[in-house]
């Protein structure tokens, strides 16, 4: 490594052996500059080789010069010699012969000249490194073979040979230049006497080379060069060198060439007029070589000059470089005669004389410098001039010249005295004004004089100009500015001061204040309260008048006294109620802004710190509850008051204990022992002492039974003093949930963990029935039913048989497993009676008998069940099997049917169903609509027999409705009201709540005998989100809405009424944090940033503390910003402001000036370019959003077609092609965004009624080959979740953040309390001929009770699922069915982009209001609306539909322009085939009179029929089979049917708006209900014709005006408002 440093930084190289390192891989240089300038090179040697050894020579050089450094490196290895160049010397000078030795080691080096070993003279060194110095190198002696010898054996050397060459420099012999004159003639001859040939010479002047022409002429031989002037002149003047040269070196001689010239003049004196007092030049100048020497002389007299005499060269008399003579200061002694004489000793001397006289201007002589006047007395001036006549003398005052005419104060007297003039300036009297300089100013042609006067007029000195510096709360700082002190020392000062109410006869002094002192401290003010100041100032002339008064307020202290009249009062287990009083008025010091409030608990083990609460005063009487605390616990409370200042002294500590609560914890160590089989022992222990919360009263034992059916068992519970109770009466072999509480006065405390126990096995009850019946001539058999209490598990089943006329004492016994319940008895005689009964048994013994039957067998064996009928409960999802086990003979057929209102439908075995050979009828994943009664009939030839199972299916409960009762800081409580409970007994609660920003879902469970919880330890200010969720033996039910709270508590806040800086000085700022507001919530942390004003660093501090902190090491006389961030669990709260440091001195700064500097240009430039970047980005994404939602409403219109197609072109088969065999038809699964619906075909349906209802389409929509004698086809709405017990048919609340729900109305059930979860409703029609089918997509129910409307609207898409897709079928949790009015407006939107449409009219037809009290009908109506915003909507929760007319008649021919879904223009043959949104009359309205189509009504004349029978029968209305539809042949025939009343839903069937049609075939018939033809323009407003398939097709017809009245398809689109 080599490091050198230099200006500039140097570059370096590196040599070895004095040749340059080649650049290879083995080796490698590389250089860099450090931070101190240095600059490194490193040499890297890679795998060293012999050869790399020798002497490395780093060197630096930079522009300035270069320095080196070499050092030797050994590689081992066999020594070797480098090859040595032969060296050439310069004689005279030293040599260095290097032996470039490589290989290590070697013994020594050796250097020979003839065969002598050197050194063998004084000038010859060898050095250790074999290098060879010859020193004064001589040509005859050095010159000649060198050899070099290295020892690298003892007996072995190696050697090498260089020669040496000497050359020998040039000798210029010395010369010089003799003195010269100009003119003369000069030859130098430049002779080298010494030097190798060839030998160079040249010349040069001043160090260029002579040019020729120049006068001079160079003539050379071989070793002689000569310079020749023929005539010298001045500019020969000059140095000249002569330069030889040689191979051996360069050598030179220099010489100077002086030519000399005599004096003379240039400028000659002549006589000159001198000013007196005024500066004078004599001209005089000359030149010559050498420069002349000039010398000045005077004779003194105006007469003939007698004698010169040398001038003597002072300060005031000097001689200037170019010879002349400067006279500084004129005087009269300085007239007289002067001569100029110049020499330089080259000819003779020259000389010449001049007059010079003196001319006296105006002076002033006389006057005095200041002078002082007395204001108000007479005041005179004098001033004396002399000078040349005449004098003018001119009295100013300042800069104003004095005109006593003008000005009659002022008097002048001038007069002659000899050779001066005196002039005399009289002030009568003297002012403050006259405190300036007056000059006299004396002038004549010679010049002017000026004496100034300084006037120092004395009078009682100008009042102090005070200021206050900072005022405290008992102390002031004052500060004053004496502006004119009367022109006399100031010799003290006089301070007075009062209360701002009383007068000065009561005025405080501070008298003799020191004239140096220029502020004061004012102390023992009182706090708060408002001082007069004023100030008097002293000279020895007098006191001045009083200064400004000024009016101070001194600011607030800590208040002096504490707050009165502290009570408490215990509110609640965990408050107490605090109040007081303010303090004293005159201890306030200052406005009392609020309280602490100090408590701390007394209880032992408590660690005596006080927690603080603050609040805002409100009055002179305060009241305040303090929360969260401890359950029954002591707490000591003391009070402060606080201000601006701080906080006064505490109140002295009361003490209260808070109420009684009920404990937290349960009862330890609960035992149940179960005695016998109806008796049970529990113990426990009481629960921790710090967790009674009050004084214990007792316990509770609460206990309920666990049946096998999951079902749970009326609640029971004993209350007692001790720590064990007795259970006596428990049901035998039960298993039995105990829980142990204990209860203070306040009520019951925390259950303990449920504990299960199981009393012992008893003997059986009797069997629950028994049947008997003949099987044939010599048998019977006999069935009956388990226990109802079996108390017990049963081991067997003991028969037993007598017949009382055979004359047997004992019974026949015979015995079964437990698993079978019936038995045959064979060998009987016929016609003989047998009594029968049974009895079961357990572990404990026989039970006790059944009823006892009396049989006798017979030969003819009717039909009969040996099953039994009752109720059968079961959970949902199971498989459930219906016994109906027969005999008789022949073999009985077995036939289920289910009830259905008022008719029985048959069970058909399909994948749900299964009837198994014994008659078992077997349901499997039942769900809710297969609850009901079913009925099982056997039949032989003989007779039958029936019997009727009612089935109960348990589904999860519903969800119940969630409120928010109260809230606090720190708690939320919450109330709800459960939802119907599927049938089984709710097990409890599942509570679930997290902060509103988060999905983190924390659960808590609760009793189901709670119906209010307390959400505690939650953060303060913070919302939250909770839901609820119901359990019984099914499973959890579905959750409630989601519903937000807050607790107590907002963001800090800064007041501004509160002083935030308490002192500033050069370098501190003192902050008073008090001012931050907690709003509720403990604040965590305060973050202070400050910088200077123009700066972009900011200085950050981070305190917990609300009193007070200082801001340190800040610059004096600097404005800073200063910015604060306050947070608690509610949030963060800013405040900024700037404040100004002090100067040295104390002083304040002035604001600064709004200078726009660099930075706040990027600020300005920032400010307005990020709002504006930011309103383009939002332009561009709401740009994007709307495309986005253009995009995929357009894809749901296309969905939407492509399901009409698929509904309409499926299974299109002729109307005579018989069915084979059960129908399959598809199953189309429609996904709409809250409601799931599943549609299928379905046949063979019995009609189930005349108050269903029904809304009929066309063939064309259906599409399904029917038989054409008799058919019924249907439809089936698949929904999970249509009406419940305690809730509306669809959820109306729009939950808000913390709001409760809007108060829902009921829909009973007629005769079901479990029907809400009905999945299917079929709607059904069955015509003879002429198939009118029944198919809508959109239902709708009418409340039997409250009048509510509810529909299911739009669909988005579409989607095939399977058959075997069970779970379609199964219920599932979803959110309820409701629309907002933002769903509302998506759907105005939806339909006013549809092409046809675009000119419709939109309108409300409708709105049910949910009113439980009413069962009205509101109607808006809003033509021609463009928003929803001018659409009326009701005042409370309802439905509201607004339906969209088809455009104008003069609009209709745009109808033939719409895309239909093949690939040509339909012709007349084919409109058959086109999909239901593009026919309407148009299409059919040709002059050909061939029907191109099958007789099919359209949909058309369907709806038109239906609007008729609306509007002309009133809301409910049936139109009869024999109506005919307008626009129809005579031969086609349609059934219409509107709901009549508001439908029921059975628990039954399913619940649905079931259609109703006649099951007689209709004759045709030609009367038409009256008004039609004001329902002609209107769309039916009670049947909604869209639905979630055809709300978005129909808005897709042809463009066919309402006022087309013959044939005219009011394809109107509705939407439902929730």
């Amino acid at each position: 490594m080599c490091a050198a440093k230099g200006a500039p930084p140097p570059t370096i190289t590196w040599a070895l052996d004095d040749e340059p390192i080649p650049r290879d891989s083995g080796h490698r240089t590389n250089q860099y500059t450090m931070s101190d300038g240095t600059t490194v090179s490193h040499m890297n040697v890679t795998s060293p080789q012999i050869k790399d050894g020798g002497v490395y020579r780093c060197t630096a050089r930079n522009s300035v010069g270069s320095a080196e450094y070499q050092a030797r490196i050994n590689v081992r290895g066999p020594p070797s010699i480098r090859a040595m160049k032969n060296i050439t010397a310069v004689a005279g000078r030293d040599t260095f012969i290097n032996c470039r030795v490589i290989g290590y080691p070697y013994y020594s080096i050796k250097w020979y000249k003839d065969s002598l070993l050197l050194p063998d003279n004084h000038r010859q060194v060898v050095f250790e490194n074999g290098t060879l110095k010859l020193m004064d190198v001589q040509k005859g002696m050095d010159e000649g073979e060198y050899l070099c010898s290295v020892l690298i054996q003892p007996q072995l050397s190696i050697s090498q040979s260089v020669h040496v060459t000497v050359k020998v420099p040039p000798l210029i012999q010395p010369f010089e230049f003799p003195p010269a004159s100009i003119g003369q003639l000069l030859y130098i001859p430049c002779v080298v006497s010494s030097g190798d040939m060839p030998i160079h010479i040249t010349w040069r002047k001043d160090g260029h080379v002579i040019l020729s022409g120049s006068g001079v002429t160079i003539e050379s031989k071989e070793f002689m060069s000569s310079l020749q002037i023929s005539s010298v002149s001045l500019k020969h003047n000059g140095n000249y060198t002569c330069i030889a040269s040689n191979d051996a070196a360069t050598v030179s001689r220099e010489r100077q060439l002086i030519v000399r010239v005599p004096p003379r003049f240039v400028v000659q004196p002549n006589n000159q007029d001198g000013i007196y007092g005024k500066a004078g030049v004599l001209n005089c100048s000359v030149d010559g070589y050498p420069p002349p020497k000039v010398m000045w002389k005077h004779a003194k007299g105006s007469g003939n000059p007698q004698q010169y005499h040398p001038i003597p060269l002072t300060g005031r008399i000097q001689i200037l470089p170019n010879s002349s003579l400067l006279i500084r200061h004129v005087l009269e002694e300085d007239i007289g005669y002067y001569l100029c004489q110049a020499s330089n000793g080259v000819g003779t001397d020259i000389s010449k004389s001049m007059f010079l006289t003196v001319k006296i201007p105006a002076m002033i002589t006389s006057h005095p410098n200041t002078t002082i006047a007395i204001k108000g007395q007479t005041k005179e001036l004098n001033c004396t001039a002399r000078g040349e006549r005449p004098i003018i003398i001119r009295w100013e005052k300042g800069d104003t010249v004095i005109d006593p005419d003008r000005n009659m104060r002022y008097a002048i007297t001038t007069k002659d005295n000899g050779d001066e003039v005196i002039s005399t300036l009289k002030l009568k009297p003297a002012d403050r004004g006259d405190s300036v300089f007056f000059s006299c100013h004396a002038i004549n042609s010679y010049g002017e004089d000026r004496g100034l006067i300084q006037l120092t007029v004395q009078e009682p000195p100008d009042p102090p100009e005070l200021e206050i510096r900072e005022v405290k709360a008992r102390s002031m700082n004052l500060r004053w500015t004496q502006r004119f002190d009367g022109n006399s020392i100031i010799t003290g000062f006089d301070i007075e001061y009062k209360n701002k109410s009383d007068s000065w006869d009561f005025k405080q002094s501070t008298r003799n204040i020191s004239p140096t002192i220029n502020q004061a401290n004012i102390v023992d003010l009182h706090p708060a309260s408002v001082y007069s100041i004023r100030m008097y100032s002293f000279n020895k002339i007098g006191r001045s008048e009083p200064s400004k008064e000024l009016t101070i307020s001194t600011e607030e202290a800590a208040p002096d006294g504490p707050p009165m009249d502290v009570t408490l009062q215990p509110m609640t287990s965990q408050s107490i109620q605090v109040t007081w009083k303010a303090p004293k008025k005159e201890l306030q010091n200052g406005v009392i802004r609020g309280y602490q409030i100090g408590y701390r608990e007394n209880s032992p083990g408590s660690n005596g710190q006080y927690s603080i609460v603050e609040m805002k005063a409100t009055g002179d009487s305060e009241v305040y509850t303090l929360d969260n605390l401890k359950k029954f616990a002591q707490y000591g409370v003391v009070v402060q008051a606080f201000n601006r200042a701080g906080t006064g002294p505490s109140s002295s500590e009361i003490n209260a204990t808070t109420l009684e609560d009920v404990p937290s914890q349960p009862p330890e160590n609960v035992r149940a022992i179960s005695i016998t089989s109806d008796v049970a022992v529990i113990s426990w222990s009481e629960p921790p002492r710090s967790t009674l919360n009050g004084v214990l009263k007792g316990y509770r034992v609460i206990f309920w039974s666990l049946y096998m059916d999951g079902e749970w068992g009326e609640m029971q519970n004993i209350t007692t003093t001790r720590e064990r109770v007795e259970l006596r009466g428990m049901e035998k072999f039960t298993n039995y949930s105990v829980q142990v509480l204990a209860y203070t006065q306040a009520g019951d405390g925390v259950r303990s963990s449920v504990l299960y126990i199981q009393t012992k096995e008893d003997i059986p009850g009797p069997p629950a029935g028994i049947k008997a019946v003949p099987s044939s001539a010599s048998s019977v058999v006999v069935s009956w039913l388990p226990p109802a209490k079996p108390n017990g598990i049963i081991r067997k089943y003991t028969i037993f048989c007598s017949s009382p006329g055979s004359g047997q004492p004992a019974p026949s016994e015979y015995e079964t497993s437990p698993d079978q319940l019936f038995y045959r008895i064979a060998h009987l005689n016929r016609g003989q009676q047998y009594m029968l009964w049974v009895a079961a048994v357990t572990s404990a013994g026989r039970g006790n008998i059944s009823e006892k039957v009396t049989i006798e067998p017979a030969g003819k064996a009717p039909a009969k069940i040996i099953s039994f009928g009752g109720t059968v409960t079961t959970p949902w999802m199971k498989d459930v099997r219906l016994p109906c086990n027969s005999v008789g003979e022949p073999v009985p057929a077995i036939k289920w049917t289910k009830d259905s209102e008022d008719s029985a439908i048959p069970v058909t075995v399909d994948g749900h169903r299964l009837i198994q050979g014994n008659g078992t009828l077997v349901l499997r994943s039942v769900k809710a609509e297969d609850s009901g009664y079913y009925t099982c009939t056997a039949t032989n030839t003989w007779g039958f027999d029936t019997i009727i199972i009612n089935l109960l299916v348990q589904v999860p409960p519903d969800q119940p409705r969630l409120t928010v009762s109260k809230t606090s800081a720190s708690s939320i409580t919450l109330a709800w009201i459960p939802g119907d409970n599927g049938g089984s007994s709710i097990r409890g609660f599942v509570l679930q709540y997290s902060v509103d920003n988060s999905e983190e879902w924390k659960d808590v469970f609760i009793s189901s005998s709670e119906r209010s919880f307390k959400l505690e330890s939650l953060k303060c200010g913070t919302w939250y989100k909770v839901k609820l969720a119901a359990k019984n033996s099914v499973g959890a039910g579905r959750i409630s809405e989601i519903i937000e709270a807050k607790t107590h508590g907002r963001e800090p806040s800064f007041s501004k009424d509160q002083h935030l800086f308490t002192h500033i000085n050069s370098t501190h700022a003192r902050l008073n944090l008090q001012g931050w507001s907690s709003g509720g919530c403990p604040i965590t942390a305060i973050v202070l940033e400050y910088r200077p004003k123009g700066n972009w660093v900011w200085q950050s501090l981070r305190t917990n503390s609300s009193s007070e902190v200082f801001l340190t090491e800040l610059r004096e006389a600097t404005w800073y910003e200063l910015r604060m961030k306050a947070c608690n669990s509610a949030g963060c709260g800013n405040e900024t402001t700037q404040f100004a440091t002090l100067d040295y001195d104390g002083s304040t700064i002035p604001p600064i000036k709004s200078a726009q500097g660099e930075g706040d240009d990027v600020k300005k430039l920032f400010t307005i370019a990020c709002p504006v970047i930011l309103a383009t980005l939002g332009v561009a994404l709401l740009f994007i959003i709307r495309k986005k939602r253009k995009e995929k409403r357009l894809k749901r219109l296309r969905d939407a077609k492509s399901l009409a197609e698929m509904l309409i072109s499926k299974n299109n088969r002729s109307f005579d092609t018989p069915v084979k065999g059960p129908p399959q038809g598809p199953r189309l699964h429609i996904d709409i965004p809250r409601v799931q619906l599943l549609i299928e075909d379905k046949e063979g349906i019995k009609q189930l009624g005349d108050d269903k209802a029904t809304i009929p389409v066309t063939d064309t929509e259906f599409s399904q080959a029917v038989n054409p004698q008799s058919f019924c086809t249907g439809v089936s709405l698949h929904h999970p979740a249509l009406i419940q017990n305690t809730g509306p048919l669809i959820d109306m609340s729009d939950i808000r953040p913390g709001t409760n729900p809007v108060s829902r109305k009921s829909v009973k059930s007629a005769h079901s309390t479990r029907n809400r979860y009905s999945s299917q409703w079929t709607l059904t029609k069955c015509q003879a001929s002429t198939p009118a089918r029944t198919l809508t997509s959109d239902w709708r129910t009418v409340g039997s009770q409250h009048g509510i409307t509810v529909t299911e609207s739009d669909s988005y898409s579409a989607s095939l699922s399977q058959d075997t897709d069970k779970g379609r079928n199964s219920m599932v949790s979803t959110e309820s069915a409701s629309s907002t009015y933002e769903e509302l407006a998506r759907a105005y939107e939806h339909a006013k982009l549809e092409e046809q449409l675009q000119h419709a009219k939109f309108e409300i037809t409708e709105c049910f209001i949910s009113d439980s009290s009413s069962d009205q009908m509101t109607t808006g109506t809003t033509d021609n609306a463009d928003s929803m915003t001018s659409m009326s909507t009701p005042s409370e929760p309802g439905i509201c539909r607004f339906t969209a007319s088809p455009p104008k008649p003069q609009d209709s021919e745009r109808g033939k322009s719409v895309a239909v879904p093949i690939p040509h223009r339909a012709s007349k043959s084919d409109y058959c085939n086109l999909p239901l949104y593009v026919k309407s009359e148009a299409f059919f309205r040709k002059p050909d009179t061939h029907e191109p189509c099958p007789v099919v009504p359209p949909r058309e004349a369907s709806i038109r029929n239906l609007a008729r029978a609306y509007h002309a029968q009133a809301r409910h209305m049936t139109l009869e089979p024999g109506s005919k539809p307008l626009g129809l042949p005579p031969p086609a025939s349609a059934t219409t049917t509107l709901p009549q009343r508001t439908l029921p839903m059975p628990s039954t069937t399913s619940t649905a708006a079931a259609p109703t049609a006649s099951t007689a075939p209709a004759p045709p018939t030609t009367a038409e209900p009256p008004a039609t033809a004001a329902a002609e323009a209107r769309v039916p407003t009670h049947s909604k014709v869209g639905g979630s398939r055809d709300s978005l097709l129909e808005m897709s017809t042809s463009g066919v005006g309402r006022s087309q009245k013959q044939g005219a398809g009011a394809y109107s689109k509705s939407y439902t408002l929730v």
